[in-house]
C-alpha cells in the first residue's frame, strides 16, 4: 500500500506536510488581516527559502543584523502554514515577515490589494529534486525514497509537499498582475548577492547604507548561514521535525548544478522534455550549471 497519504495531506489540490501543518491556517487564510507593509517570501520547497527568510530578517531588522536581538530566523519571519512555534500573527510588530509555499490561491485575498510585497524566489528544478530526494531521506517527516528514480516520480507527479513544481511556479507567475511580487531567481543570488541585496532593497524601498549592504551580505553568505545555528534550522529539525540520522544538514549544498551528480542521461531527457512542454510560456530564465570557484 502507497503510504504517501500519512505523509501529505492534500486540502484544495495542494500538498502539505501532514504532520507540520496548521490546516485551521489554511483554511481561513482568506480572512488573514494583511498589512500593508507585510512581506511573504514565496517559495516551492527546497528553493532558498530559509536563506531569504535570513537575507530579509538582515535588511528588515537591525538588532537580527547586530546580534543584539536573540530571535531565530524562523521567528523573525515563520512559515505562515506550518507556523512551527505557534506565534501569535497579531500581535506580530510591523514590519511582519511570513515565509510559504503556498500555491497563488491559497493566500491570504488581501495580498491581493498589491500594496504588501511578495518575494517569489525560484530555483532550476533539477537542483531543487536533488535538493528535495536528499532532505526527504533524511527529515523523518517526510517520505523517503529507496531510489533517486522513484522520487523523481513523485516529484514529476506531484506526490510531495508543495505538489507539482511546474504547477507552483507556473501559477504564481501566469498570476504575477495580481499581486505586487518580484520574482528572483536562486541562481542570480548565488552568482551575486551583493546585486541581489540591493534589488530585494530596491523593491522593500528600504535605503541601507554600504556598509550595512555589506553587512548583510557577509551574513547572508552560504558558508556563514550554515555555522549560524540561528539561521541553519539545526535546531528544528533536530527537535521538532526530527532527522534519521546526524549526517544530514538542513543546508546541505546550496550549489548549482548539483543534478549533474544524480541525473542518469535518460532521466535528464525525460526531465527536459516535461520541462520544455509545461513552462514554454513562462519567459522566467533558469540558470542550470556554473562553473563555480
Amino acid at each position: 500500500m502507497d503510504n504517501t497519504e500519512e505523509y501529505l495531506l492534500e486540502f484544495k489540490g495542494f500538498n502539505f506536510e501532514r504532520s507540520l501543518v496548521k490546516i485551521h491556517i489554511v483554511e481561513s487564510a482568506d480572512d488573514f488581516e494583511i498589512r500593508d507593509d507585510d512581506v511573504f517570501i514565496i517559495t516551492y520547497p527546497k528553493s532558498g527559502t530559509i536563506w531569504t527568510q535570513q537575507i530579509l530578517s538582515l535588511i528588515c531588522f537591525e538588532g537580527h543584523r547586530n546580534r543584539t536581538e536573540d530571535i531565530k530566523t524562523m521567528d523573525r519571519a515563520p512559515f505562515f502554514e506550518y507556523n512551527i512555534h505557534n506565534l501569535d500573527f497579531i500581535k506580530m510588530p510591523s514590519p511582519r515577515l511570513f515565509a510559504s509555499h503556498l500555491p497563488y490561491y491559497l493566500v491570504p485575498k488581501g495580498l491581493k490589494n498589491k500594496k504588501a510585497k511578495i518575494l517569489y524566489i525560484y530555483r532550476n528544478p533539477k537542483d531543487v529534486l536533488v535538493s528535495f530526494f536528499h532532505f526527504s531521506n533524511w527529515v523523518a517527516r517526510l517520505k523517503p525514497s529507496d531510489t533517486f528514480e522513484n522520487f523523481m516520480e513523485m516529484f514529476l507527479d506531484g506526490q510531495v509537499m508543495g505538489s507539482r513544481w511546474f504547477d507552483h511556479v507556473r501559477g504564481w507567475y501566469e498570476h504575477r498582475h495580481d499581486f505586487n511580487i518580484q520574482f528572483m531567481s536562486y541562481e542570480d543570488m548565488k552568482k551575486d548577492l551583493r546585486s541581489a541585496v540591493l534589488k530585494i532593497c530596491g523593491f522593500l524601498e528600504k535605503e541601507l547604507s554600504e556598509e550595512v549592504v555589506d553587512s548583510v551580505v557577509k551574513q547572508a553568505s552560504f558558508q556563514n548561514m550554515k555555522t549560524n545555528p540561528q539561521a541553519n534550522y539545526h535546531d528544528i529539525t533536530k527537535y521538532e521535525l526530527g532527522v534519521r540520522n546526524d549526517k544530514g544538514h538542513f543546508l546541505r549544498k546550496g550549489t548549482i548544478g548539483d543534478w549533474k551528480h544524480h541525473f542518469t542521461v535518460e532521466q535528464n531527457e525525460r526531465f527536459d522534455q516535461i520541462f520544455q512542454r509545461e513552462m514554454k510560456d513562462v519567459p522566467l530564465q533558469f540558470i542550470w550549471d556554473i562553473n563555480e570557484e
